[in-house]
């Protein structure tokens, strides 16, 4: 786990970094596409920049909504001592709030438990820089935006769509990276070559501390299945197959965009059922299985729709060459 790159005396969220990063990647690349079929670049440009707002705003709501976490943005701003707490380094009790700060464990010393934990924060649950987003909820807003900016400048949607369909693939691909990094999103407890251990404190660490499977002297936690790895190589190959064929080879407009969702959204469900992080779930699904499978029927909704319409547009212009 490697959740911060200092440089300076600045550290900077790996999760966010790489998101941010990964971002400007794909911008540059779908903005040079764009251009190829005659796109307003700078039309494009701004579109996206409003869309990374919006993608943010939808995955921040939608986490705090349904991940779980909604009691604790609670308790950092009425009861900040009834929150996660940590101890000291080699496992020793803070007796004041000083040691808590000189350890950068948090603010506050937990008087009976001698955990530390952060001061009052009533905000957290908008600082989306710590981490903490929900892709499905960032693809719903930015979804809707687009539509909106799309008509409001009379843009091709289908013809913009297949450009986001290589580039959210290979902007996942660094998110998840930036998951690994900062240790969340972590899977199930696992045997073998290919398993991961996360060092104290991380949040495998802490999951598995509470569910007694290790004790607080160890120093990592149990090893798991590397879940954001997996999703990160599936989101990979997903835009080497959508950028490097699928783009040269579409056989109608929005063909791009509706096979890359479709393909993410079946990854995403499968390797749910190795994910073993605190996340929203209802009757043994997690939230973003529930999600994905809408995404998937309305993927191959559309897809129906388009191909069925491009093969009676190519037969009419056939039969018109014919009578001619």
């Amino acid at each position: 786990m490697f959740p911060n790159f200092q440089v300076g005396p600045i550290d900077f969220p790996a999760y966010f970094t790489l998101l941010i990063v990964g971002y400007t990647l794909v911008v540059l690349l779908a903005h040079r596409d764009a251009l190829r079929v005659g796109l307003d670049g700078n039309r494009f440009l701004d579109m996206a920049m409003i869309l990374l707002l919006a993608g943010i705003v939808g995955a921040r709501i939608l986490h705090v909504a349904v991940d779980g976490y909604w009691d604790e943005y609670v308790n950092l701003c009425v009861a900040p001592l009834e929150t996660k707490g940590e101890m000291l380094p080699r496992q020793r009790a803070c007796t004041d709030d000083a040691q808590c700060v000189a350890a950068k464990k948090g603010e506050l010393c937990h008087p009976d438990k001698g955990t530390c934990h952060q001061g009052r924060d009533c905000l957290r649950a908008f600082k989306f820089w710590y981490g903490g987003l929900t892709y499905y909820g960032g693809l719903a807003l930015a979804a809707i935006v687009a539509v909106w900016y799309m008509r409001r400048f009379r843009m091709p949607f289908w013809e913009v769509a297949d450009l986001a369909g290589f580039a959210i693939p290979l902007g996942l691909v660094f998110g998840r990276m930036g998951c690994f990094l900062a240790g969340c999103c972590f899977g199930r407890p696992c045997d073998g070559s290919g398993c991961v251990a996360f060092p104290a404190h991380s949040p495998a660490w802490d999951q598995h501390v509470e569910q007694a499977l290790i004790t607080r002297s160890a120093t990592h936690s149990l090893p798991v299945v590397p879940t954001q790895l997996w999703e990160a190589g599936s989101c990979l190959l997903i835009f080497l197959f959508a950028y490097f064929w699928l783009r040269k080879h579409r056989r109608f407009k929005g063909e791009v965009f509706l096979v890359a969702m479709a393909l993410y959204s079946i990854a995403r469900f499968i390797i749910e059922f190795w994910r073993d992080d605190t996340r929203g779930d209802w009757l043994g699904l997690a939230t973003s299985q529930w999600l994905g499978l809408p995404l998937l029927a309305i993927c191959g909704g559309f897809y129906v729709v388009l191909w069925r319409r491009e093969r009676e547009a190519r037969s009419a212009d056939r039969a018109r060459q014919g009578v001619q």
